[in-house]
């Protein structure tokens, strides 16, 4: 059985975690498991699933969430998106959740389905996350709940102050923490941290960390996540890479940064955005001089 989040957040400080999404292929999924394999003796706290935009990989993001629970000792947090659906199939994915012993979810309104730039809320539907997070907490008061936190901003919610406001409801709809968006400067996290702190958010804020393996990659995280500031010093530092591998180097060398100043600053959790690879995130701990989760808590403690 999971670990409730509460409890993750309580035995372990700093809690580290990685994200997989759902592989489309079989050869996809063997390099999935293959990388899990890999990054398992770093003992995370725990590990989270993606889902789709408009739900679309509700299937898959099942099918592997009940796949790691029942082949792994991990803790498993599942994301779900509420955009487009109705509470009586939200309420059916929840059950079917809770009966494979998964207690563990990041409620997220989630984007519209490709092609499309809006979704008509039905009438017993979710017009925002926090109704998820209350929906849950109400009919499956057991589940642990976390939400998502843009340090950067929300691309969708340009009012920064409306944000905070958003970020404040979800929070006292029941969210048991906040997990963030990727950042490239600290600044921007320490910032969102005590905006929240005024806001009267008191629940713990993992900070989302994700290393760039090359040029290519960033324009791509560019796309993911919208309104994604990259610091001048890092653009200077990729111009000088001579090729993909330097370009890769580089970033794993910046992420390392940002964890080892974030942990020095004594932040409540790290969330590593491993886009289903191992490399990344094996290098950035060997710099750090760990070989597991447990070495960053030392160095905590």
């Amino acid at each position: 059985m999971d670990m409730h989040i509460s409890e993750v957040l309580r035995h372990h400080n700093p809690v580290i975690s990685f994200e997989f999404f759902p592989p489309k292929t079989e050869r996809a999924s063997e390099e999935l498991f293959e990388s899990i394999s890999a990054l398992m003796p770093l003992k995370p706290a725990y590990v989270s699933v993606t889902y789709g935009a408009g739900g679309t990989t509700r299937e898959r993001t099942h099918d592997l969430v009940v796949k790691l629970q029942r082949e792994t000792d991990l803790t498993i947090v599942s994301h779900l998106t509420c955009v487009g659906s109705v509470r009586e199939e939200i309420h059916q994915i929840l059950t079917k959740y809770q009966e494979n012993g998964i207690h563990n979810i990041m409620a997220l309104r989630g984007d519209p389905p490709q092609g499309s730039t809006n979704v008509e809320i039905p009438k017993e539907g979710f017009p925002f996350a926090s109704d998820l997070v209350l929906f849950i907490k109400q009919k499956f008061p057991t589940m642990g709940v976390g939400v998502a936190g843009f340090p950067e901003g929300h691309p969708g919610t340009p009012n920064r102050l409306v944000e905070m406001d958003h970020l404040k409801r979800k929070v006292d709809a029941g969210a048991d923490y906040i997990c963030t968006q990727l950042f490239f400067d600290n600044r921007d996290y320490f910032d969102f941290c005590e905006r929240c702190e005024v806001a009267g958010i008191k629940v713990p804020i993992i900070a989302g960390i994700m290393p760039i393996a090359s040029r290519k990659g960033m324009a791509r995280m560019s796309e993911l996540a919208l309104g994604a500031r990259f610091p001048a010093k890092l653009l200077r530092a990729m111009d000088r890479a001579e090729n993909d591998k330097a370009a890769e180097h580089v970033g794993i060398h910046w992420a390392t940064e940002q964890v080892r100043d974030l942990i020095d600053n004594k932040v409540k959790g790290i969330h590593f955005y491993t886009l289903n690879k191992s490399k990344a995130t094996l290098k950035i701990y060997e710099a750090l001089g760990v070989q597991s989760s447990e070495g960053l808590q030392q160095i905590v403690g």
